[in-house]
């Protein structure tokens, strides 16, 4: 099976080929997007945890939380909903001389091996040349929804891990699939990249 990387070059030279000229722009979106299948990504960090509108930043066991945070908590596995929110900021690496870039990428977020919810980021995004770029990542979902039918303890384990305080630390996935734009030519990663807090290489 090929790979983004072999790919590129081969979808960039169909599109060059097929155009009857080649300007500076299409020139610069074609290394553009043949310097992304070099690139490396991780997760940076996780921040603006705010968890039934308690902001977890900061709190690192649940004996950080005080008697108000302690009933929101409660409130929120006894209510209808339970809010999580939080930006996962995934880093791009660029280990070429000169730029890269991608148009959109489809997301999907794990806590815990669990599959929480996924989006898609739909912004242009510049690697610099032998640097790093920050791409955050906007959170938003119902655990009450996403836990529906386990044990009524797992959400009192995910909010205890979430803290801190679990046996196991709350582990972050992020799957993506990027996409660019050469010529007007749709180029999308065949499948999606397993994204931990190491760098992992398309």
């Amino acid at each position: 099976m090929k790979t983004f990387r072999t790919l590129i070059p081969a979808i960039i030279l169909g599109c060059l080929m097929a155009l009857a000229f080649t300007g500076c722009d299409v020139t610069r979106q074609a290394k553009r997007a043949s310097n992304l299948g070099k690139c490396e990504f991780r997760i940076r960090q996780v921040e603006h945890v705010n968890l039934a509108g308690i902001d977890f930043d900061n709190v690192k066991s649940v004996k950080d939380l005080n008697f108000m945070d302690a009933a929101r908590v409660m409130a929120g596995l006894t209510g209808p909903v339970f809010p999580l929110t939080l930006q996962v900021d995934v880093e791009g690496h660029n280990p070429n001389n000169s730029e890269a870039g991608l148009n959109r990428i489809e997301w999907i977020l794990f806590i815990d091996d669990v599959r929480m919810t996924d989006g898609v980021v739909e912004q242009s995004i510049i690697i610099p040349p032998m640097g790093v770029q920050t791409i955050p990542v906007q959170v938003n979902v119902d655990l009450k929804q996403v836990l529906s039918g386990k044990p009524a303890n797992a959400m009192i384990n995910f909010c205890s891990n979430l803290a801190g305080a679990g046996k196991q630390p709350t582990r972050f996935t992020v799957k993506l699939k990027p996409t660019l734009f050469v010529a007007g030519i749709k180029i999308t990663y065949p499948g999606y990249i397993t994204v931990k807090t190491e760098f992992t290489a398309l």
